[in-house]
């Protein structure tokens, strides 16, 4: 616990609390990379390999999960760009719809009288 200086008790807080700096995380592409690397020397040795519990059918579900991991990679990655066009279509047509509601709103405020704003979800006094 860490204390002030009046000596009151301060909760640990990430502010507070010391912490070793941790390791990035791998990327996906290192991931990846380190796997067909690995794949590729245990098929080098997979004599030695294979009497510690590492045989063929491990290497191949390695490899074939190595594959997938690419082509879910691929998609998500396709799916990023998907959102980004989405965005940029929402953007533009919020943009359009405040375009819209503010002539409107300039045109009931010239129209109707303020007693009817609210009838239009306009709250000014002016």
């Amino acid at each position: 616990m860490i204390t002030t200086d009046q000596n009151v008790p301060v909760a640990n807080t990430p502010e507070t609390t010391k912490r070793k700096p941790s390791r990035p995380s791998r990327s996906y592409a290192e991931t990846v990379s380190n796997a067909q690397v690995m794949a590729t020397g245990l098929k080098n040795n997979a004599e030695v390999m294979a009497k510690r519990g590492l045989d063929a059918e491990f290497i191949a579900a390695l490899e074939a999960d190595r594959a997938t991991a690419i082509t879910y990679n691929d998609e998500q990655e396709k799916l990023k760009a998907d959102l980004k066009i989405k965005t940029e279509d929402l953007k533009t047509k919020i943009a359009s719809i405040k375009a819209k509601l503010s002539e409107a709103r300039k045109i009931v405020k010239i129209s109707i009288p303020k007693a009817q704003w609210k009838e239009f979800g306009i709250e000014d006094r002016r």
